[in-house]
This record gives structure tokens, sequence and C-alpha cells, in this order.
């Protein structure tokens, strides 16, 4: 009798999901995840294209920033990635990347790269919070309300992530009330992982896009669960610092500064368990309030309601 083979883990799924297969020189496709969203995940595009961008690079030479676009809402299917190797100097490397599907660009990447280079430092203090150890795992406090999540995105809301969030000021998906537009939380990959700056620079790019933008709810009481708000990312920006691994506990304090003409600015920063400040983010997306713009006779149950959160 043959023996079965060992399941795979959820962080070993996700670094399969973000892998590239190569297909011409600088040309990759990568596979698409539905995660119960109309539209393919931002945090996944993002990482994808930075482990592309990566892959025509020196491993000597680590990335220090990137620049997004989402231009397309991206289908739940295969995604092709072009690099363009656009400077290669002394100590920086510049390198755009193309994602497409069906022939159309859906996204733009402008990634650098710098090699090992010391100089003066400084940096903010990080928040005194709750350990990690102390919180509640989003996905338990996922399985408290299980009754009550849409049925057409329960299964996927349950499943065991690959990256772990414990979040210090938790969002009520199911009944917002308004607060202060900052949140703060703790972020790792749910088992270790191999020795590979690259992937996990990928890793925590893909995890900055998943709460990013809520923040720009918070002061206006609204509900995902509800199906009061569409949010949708415009632009991701990434700043990295320091070494860290992603399979260590990171803090992630955001805060959204302003929404205005139905979008919303929102910012972060990573802290490993030390205080270092070890990446910076920023992102820009479509904040649409849909009670202002649907007509509605009743309230709709929870049941019905629409879980409505897209990365085009």
């Amino acid at each position: 009798m043959s023996e079965s083979l060992p399941l795979q883990s959820p962080i070993d799924r996700l670094v399969e999901l973000i892998s590239l297969q190569s297909t011409a020189p600088d040309c990759f496709t990568g596979q698409s995840e539905d995660i119960g969203t109309p539209s393919v995940f931002g945090g996944q595009v993002l990482a994808q294209a930075l482990l592309a961008a990566g892959r025509t690079v020196p491993a000597e030479r680590s990335i220090h920033s990137i620049h997004a676009y989402f231009l397309l809402p991206g289908v739940h299917a295969p995604i092709n990635y072009s690099v363009d190797r656009v400077r290669d100097g002394r100590s920086f490397t510049t390198r755009r990347v193309d994602a497409s599907q069906d022939g159309e660009t859906i996204f733009e990447l402008l990634a650098s790269f710098q090699s090992p280079e010391s100089g003066v430092e400084h940096q903010p203090l990080m928040p005194d919070v709750p350990e990690p150890e102390t919180l509640r795992s989003e996905r338990e406090y996922r399985l408290s309300i299980a009754d009550r999540i849409p049925a057409h995105i329960r299964e996927k809301a349950l499943q065991p992530p690959g990256i772990e969030f414990r979040h210090v000021n938790p969002i009520d998906l199911l009944n917002a009330r308004p607060r202060p537009a900052t949140m703060a939380s703790w972020v790792r990959a749910s088992a270790p992982l191999a020795n590979d700056p690259l992937l996990h620079r990928a890793l925590l790019a893909y995890a900055s896009d998943h709460t990013l933008l809520l923040a720009a709810t918070m002061p206006h009481g609204l509900s995902l669960l509800r199906g009061d708000v569409r949010l949708t990312s415009l632009d991701h920006a990434m700043w990295f610092h320091r070494d860290f691994r992603m399979d260590e506990w990171l803090l992630y304090q955001i805060e959204s500064p302003c929404t205005s003409g139905a979008r919303g600015l929102c910012r972060g920063q990573f802290f490993d368990r030390s205080g270092r400040l070890v990446a910076s983010t920023i992102q820009e997306g479509v904040v649409r309030d849909q009670r202002r713009i649907q007509t509605r006779t009743a309230s709709p149950s929870l049941a019905r309601a629409p879980f409505i959160l897209t990365h085009s």
C-alpha cells in the first residue's frame, strides 16, 4: 500500500501561487487564485511582478522600492509578466514590469534594486502595542462569526491562511461604527520559509495589500460584510529599508490621512519585534460608498450582502 503524500501547508500553497514560470527571455507566467473577490487580488499581482523583476537582477542587489499602478481588473486566470531592463547602473538597477491578460495590460510596476551600502540611519519609534501571542488571529475571529459570513465567500474566508494576521484593534466586519482611521496588526508567514530575501519581500508586498485600504473606511463606519463599500486599488508603492524575515512577527501600523473624490489614501509601516523599521508602504484606492449610489427599500440580510473588496 503506497503512502499518501503530505498535505501542502497554506504558506507552501501561497509560495507556489506567486512563483513564476519562465516562458521566454525576461518573460514569465504566474497563476491566479480566487480568494472570493470579483477580480484578482492586487497583492498577488504585486508579489508576482516583484519576483519577475528580481529574476532579471543579480542576487546581490536587493529590491529597495516598487511603484505600481493597477490599470484593469484582472480575471482569475494566468497572468503574463514582461520585464524591461530599463537601467543597470553601478549602484542601482531599474526594471519595468508589464502584466497582461488576453493581450491587455492590467498592471504596471517600476522596481529599483541597490547594491549593499552603509550610511547614516534614523527612524520613528515603534508603537507600543500588545504582543502577538496575546491577540486572537484574524482566522479565529472569522470562525467566531462563520454563520454570519455571506455563503458565497464563507468557505474561502475560513480557509487557513498562508499569512497570519493578529489585529491589535480589529475592525468589526459585521457592525462597523465610525472610529479613527488607524489600525495595527502583527503579521507573519504561517510556517518557516526558505532563506531567500527576494521571496520574503514579495510575501511582504502580498501581505501589505491585505488590510491597507480598509483604514479609509473607518471614520465613516462602512462595513464590508454589509455591502456598504466598494474598494478598488489604484496604485501601490513600497520601500524596503532593512532586512527582515517574513516568517517572524512584524508589526503593520496603518493610517488613512485623507479620503476625497471617492478615493482614499492609506499608508503603513512595518516594524520587526526589535523595533526596527523594515518597510513602508502607501496606496490610493477607490472608496465608493454603496449606500449613496444604491436605492434600498430595506436593509439586506447579511446572508445576501455582497463581500465587496476588489483589487483591479
